[in-house]
């Protein structure tokens, strides 16, 4: 029986990861429309996400529009993902991450959970999350510039977690929250994965982020 649960977790573990792009918002506080359409490095922010999921075998690699959502989903489809419609994003970030989690397929065994403004997030931070993820638990990036004296680091994205448990999180999910409830509640599930050589989990939110996005 152990044998057999080994050799089920592995291939759970073996098959391809889905990727999941929170890419809904206006970004309201920038003023500049979708930030998904933001160019970094000659790309727009989802065409960039996209290409970091499925650098690290993600498929498929799911993108969550809303705000101007015909031009969002042109640049999904181009870099390989697939968009899924978000008829109520307006209403935060939690309806966007119930609408992804819903679309992932049913046969699923991991979900990769990113945001599209976040352009230090890039493959390499993807694949040393994915390699830490274990069976049954969630890991999430977690950056030296991101914490609390107090508290210690903090789970950033991206995230995987199992997606059983990625359903349980969308449940929970309300407001501009996402999956923070769930993990307030369980963070006896939660492996942090220290990324701050790899990346920055710093988001473009505000015209003072504008640099985040380089030439």
């Amino acid at each position: 029986m152990e044998a057999d649960a080994g050799g089920s977790a592995r291939g759970a573990q073996d098959r391809p990861a889905v990727g999941l792009v929170l890419a809904g918002g206006q970004g309201r506080r920038l003023g500049l429309g979708a930030k998904a359409l933001l160019r970094s490095g000659g790309a727009s922010l989802v065409a960039r996400a996209v290409g970091a999921l499925r650098a690290d075998g993600c498929a498929p690699v799911l993108v969550v529009v809303g705000a101007q959502a015909e031009e969002v989903a042109t640049e999904v489809a181009v870099a390989g993902g697939v968009p899924v419609r978000n008829q109520d994003w307006a209403s935060g970030l939690a309806s966007s991450f119930r609408c992804g989690v819903a679309a992932v397929p049913a046969d699923a065994a991991r979900v990769v959970v990113t945001l599209v403004d976040q352009p230090g997030v890039g493959a390499d931070v993807v694949a040393r999350v994915l390699g830490a993820h274990r069976p049954g638990r969630i890991a999430a990036a977690t950056y030296e510039s991101v914490g609390d004296p107090h508290t210690g680091p903090r789970a950033r994205h991206p995230m995987v977690f199992d997606a059983a448990l990625a359903r349980e999180a969308a449940d929970l999910a309300e407001g501009d929250r996402g999956a923070r409830e769930f993990l307030r509640r369980r963070p006896d599930l939660l492996d942090l994965v220290d990324c701050t050589a790899l990346g920055s989990a710093a988001d473009v939110d505000t015209p003072e982020d504008l640099h985040l996005l380089g030439p």
